[in-house]
């Protein structure tokens, strides 16, 4: 008797340690609220106790503000106030500390693998506040990403705070406002990769300013800046008219989105950005044109469809979660490399076929560590650590297969140059050269072919995602949509993204990001902001327009500190 294809697909889900397998399945699967506890996972009996008619399901889904005002509303008899005393100083205390870090628009009930980098570490750093400990060193990356400028200011105050008590914070940061509140700066450069790794600069923030070794110091002070541009797109005819978007915190809000423009999504953190463009928009998109099995939140209908034939979505994820994935295999270039290598005179005369110079296929890989480069070592009660291969030192291949070279270079050699180097090497040969033009047009010269995609930050694989996509013969009818792209770029490393970004909208496409940055905010053809607030305070549309109409408008947050960044 076979057990039924649902019985399968579950019983291979719980078994099986392939992520790849359980994405598969996954993809048949969709989340929805337990029947029975309606999402509360707690018990009848459980949801029986109440405290001022309330039950703890129905508190833990309040928003940290909203608890905040319950706890402080509360009212209660002499007894219960005597038994409940300390323990609701606590709760108002620890409440105070994730408001105080931008996170007041979170619910208690919030599941921890929705939460953004950027909430996580703020969510500990609130609860490294309310130890209160003294004498130790913390360390930060990138606090503020995910933060919209209002909220800044709060996360700055706590940072203090912490200073204050005695504790030492090192912070790893790009923002401009956090490295001027900063006592001292350390400026490591002056380029990526090979080319940084020095010291060109430490010092307070004014001593900076002056600095001409710099970079940072070059954008603080003003002497090189990101253009606004000169020539702003107006509205046009085509556009995506989506009605009644209601999804989470979305107030059933209807909106314009301009095609052929650049399209910036602005609000306070928890506002309903996301939920807009990636849990509605997309999704829809996503459906209609690639015929995906995607979910969108609730919304009334779309028109435009027909204006837009591609929709991309370039997030931040890894390219790839084992060693063997590399910036060469994610953007294709690797096949066309080992083509070249199995067309020379060598590997003719020896019948070699461009498998043989693939690190996965058994023949020219190492079998040593079976063309891994490096060889898993399981510790125990320890995180597992990598360490190079002693059979072929790191190189992935047999000694063979590294016999054949094309321009005194072996497959190996190819892998370890930096794109920069290798864009030379392969001028030759325009399948090859686009390809890495791509991902050198992005600011990755400094990145190697060969380079361990566990290796790469989330902004390098979202600029590695978006250079294969320049890489592709565009329409000019596709719509890309980029959650937060400038999240770990530095100022020199957002002016080459708008480069690239500006070249796409030239050639008739659509670019909507999610942003929180105002160098890149000032850039956009159209804003559309929501808010005004986070959470259940938030999910309007506040305003829609160019950034000088949104200025002159005057109708929230990003207007008010936008206003600071373009003079009208």
């Amino acid at each position: 008797i076979w057990e039924g294809t649902v019985e399968n697909l579950m019983r291979r889900h719980a078994q099986t340690k392939s992520s790849g397998i359980r994405q598969w399945i996954e993809q048949f699967m969709s989340m929805r609220p337990c029947s029975s506890c309606d999402g509360t996972r707690l018990k009848d009996q459980t949801l029986a106790v109440t405290v001022n008619n309330m039950n703890i399901g129905e508190v833990s889904s309040m928003s940290v503000k909203d608890i905040s005002s319950f706890f402080k509303k509360i009212k209660l008899t002499k007894m219960e106030n005597e038994i409940a005393d300390q323990i609701l100083k606590e709760i108002s205390q620890r409440l105070s500390f994730l408001n105080n870090v931008g996170l007041g628009y979170l619910t208690l009930d919030r599941s921890a693998v929705t939460l953004s980098g950027g909430e996580a570490q703020r969510i500990r750093l609130a609860t490294q506040i309310g130890s209160q400990l003294m004498g130790v060193l913390y360390v930060l990356d990138e606090p503020s990403i995910g933060l919209h400028p209002r909220d800044n200011n709060r996360l700055l105050n706590t940072l203090k705070s912490l200073r204050d008590i005695g504790n030492s914070i090192l912070v790893v940061e790009h923002d401009q406002e956090t490295i001027e509140s900063s006592d001292y700066v350390i400026d490591i450069g002056p380029g990526a990769g090979k080319n940084g790794g020095e010291i060109t600069f430490s010092g307070t923030p004014k001593d900076i300013l002056k600095s001409n070794k710099s970079i940072t110091g070059l954008y603080l002070s003003g002497r090189k800046s990101i253009e606004i541009p000169k020539r702003r797109l107006g509205t046009q005819d085509k556009k995506l008219v989506l009605k009644g978007a209601s999804g989470n915190n979305l107030k059933g809000i209807n909106i314009e989105i301009p095609l052929s423009r650049f399209i910036a999504i602005t609000g306070v953190s928890g506002s309903g950005k996301s939920t807009l463009i990636n849990e509605t928009l997309f999704p829809i998109l996503s459906k209609e044109l690639n015929r995906s099995r995607s979910y969108p939140l609730q919304y009334e209908s779309i028109s435009g469809l027909e204006y837009v034939d591609k929709i991309v979505e370039i997030n931040q994820k890894p390219i790839g979660r084992t060693p063997r994935s590399n910036p060469s295999t994610y953007t294709g270039v690797f096949t066309y490399i080992r083509d070249l290598f199995a067309k020379l005179e060598e590997s003719k005369i020896r019948g070699y076929k461009p498998g043989r110079f693939s690190f996965n296929v058994v023949g020219g890989r190492c079998e040593v560590c079976k063309g891994g480069g490096m060889k898993l070592i399981e510790m125990n009660f320890l995180p597992d650590v990598y360490v190079e291969c002693e059979g072929c030192n790191g190189k992935r291949f047999n000694r063979e297969t590294l016999e054949v070279r094309y321009k005194g270079k072996s497959i190996a050699d190819v892998l370890n140059m930096s794109i920069s180097k290798s864009l030379e090497f392969f001028s030759s040969i325009p399948k090859i050269y686009n390809i890495l033009k791509a991902i050198d047009s992005v600011g990755l010269g400094y990145i190697t072919l060969g380079q361990s995609s566990t290796t790469l930050s989330g902004g390098e694989s979202q600029r590695i995602k978006l250079a294969t996509e320049l890489a592709k013969k565009d329409t000019g009818k596709t719509l890309y949509i980029l959650d937060e792209p400038t999240t770990g770029l530095h100022f020199e490393d957002i002016r080459i993204l708008l480069n690239v970004l500006n070249q796409l909208v030239d050639k008739g496409n659509t670019i909507i990001i999610i942003e929180h940055n105002l160098d890149v905010i000032k850039q956009v053809d159209h804003i559309i902001d929501i808010g005004p607030e986070g959470g259940k305070n938030g999910g309007k549309l506040i305003d829609s327009g160019s950034p000088k109409e949104i200025i002159k408008n005057n109708k929230g947050y990003t207007a008010k500190y936008l206003s600071n960044e373009i003079d009208l």
